[in-house]
């Protein structure tokens, strides 16, 4: 197994006067009735990824349920007020912020993922119902969105699969993903928005604004294709940028996102080889992301 460098980098041994605060903190706005598995997912993505600190942004009907499936989470209620603020949280204490699983989309959801960037200078990781709501106001798409991440100070990075991504090329006035390819829809993506595109699927591909290369990712299964295995993937993306963030590394936005994907697919690999990929779930992922850390510390080993 080839590791490439920037898993190595995102990872690595923890020094031995390592803490909460300087591990990473990051918030997870997601989640809504009927999508809490969504939230718990990210959570435990963040956490198996080794964030010190994950607090989830959640609506309060299912603040409990999130709070009882990932007791080392914080929870706080998601009470928007009328411009899609959250007036109890603020942006600034996180060293990374990821939004969008199981959100729902909404005119809401849009000025909550508008004020998020407009309100933070730290990398944000945007996912499923985010991309969406995102992409539901064409008119506004190109001069808004895209104008506005292009502009931002910190890195945003959007993961979306393929169906995800036909919505924003659709916002965008593009052809879809099947038409064009999904290497040059990453790019496209990446070029028009300014985000580093992660687009999932089998060799998930890894894109940057004005940059030819691309990352290819070569771990993962087919057992991985389940609901809410991009709600993990999230939350590690997530983890990966607030360690690298408050621990001051040079860590790049597409570094952590091409790390995250092999770590994620790696975690994937090593449940299929424990349990099979036939009837493998999501949460079998997130059970072994510090497994597939472990590898790659041990140089591609499993260690035993």
């Amino acid at each position: 197994m080839i590791i490439p460098q920037a898993a190595v980098k995102a990872t690595g041994e923890l020094p031995r006067d390592m803490h909460k605060g300087n591990a990473g903190k990051t918030l997870i706005v997601a989640g809504s009735p009927g999508m809490a598995g969504a939230a718990v997912l990210s959570a435990r993505g963040a956490l198996h990824s080794g964030a010190g600190i994950v607090k989830c942004g959640i609506c309060e009907e299912i603040l409990n349920v999130v709070q009882i499936c990932v007791p080392e989470a914080m929870c706080v209620a998601r009470n928007m007020n009328i411009n899609g603020m959250i007036p109890v949280m603020n942006p600034g204490e996180f060293d990374s912020i990821a939004v969008g699983p199981g959100l729902g989309s909404g005119e809401d959801r849009f000025r909550l993922i508008i004020n998020l960037l407009l309100d933070y200078d730290g990398p944000v990781v945007i996912d499923a119902d985010g991309l969406n709501s995102l992409a539901l106001y064409s008119e506004d798409f190109t001069s808004q969105v895209c104008s506005l991440i292009r502009n931002r100070k910190g890195d945003t990075i959007m993961t979306p699969h393929p169906g995800e991504a036909d919505r924003l090329l659709k916002a965008m006035g593009e052809e879809n993903c099947a038409s064009m390819g999904r290497e040059k829809a990453a790019r496209l993506i990446s070029e028009r928005t300014g985000a580093v595109t992660l687009l999932k699927g089998s060799h998930t591909i890894v894109a940057q604004p004005g940059e030819e290369k691309i990352y290819m990712n070569e771990t993962g299964n087919p057992g991985m294709a389940s609901g809410g295995s991009g709600d993990v993937l999230t939350g590690v993306i997530a983890a990966i940028l607030a360690k690298a963030n408050a621990g001051g590394s040079s860590l790049t936005a597409f570094e952590a996102a091409s790390a995250g994907a092999f770590i994620h697919g790696l975690a994937g690999d090593i449940a299929a080889e424990k349990i099979g990929e036939q009837g493998m779930c999501s949460g079998d992922i997130a059970d072994n992301i510090a497994d597939a850390i472990r590898v790659i510390n041990n140089g591609g080993n499993d260690g035993h």
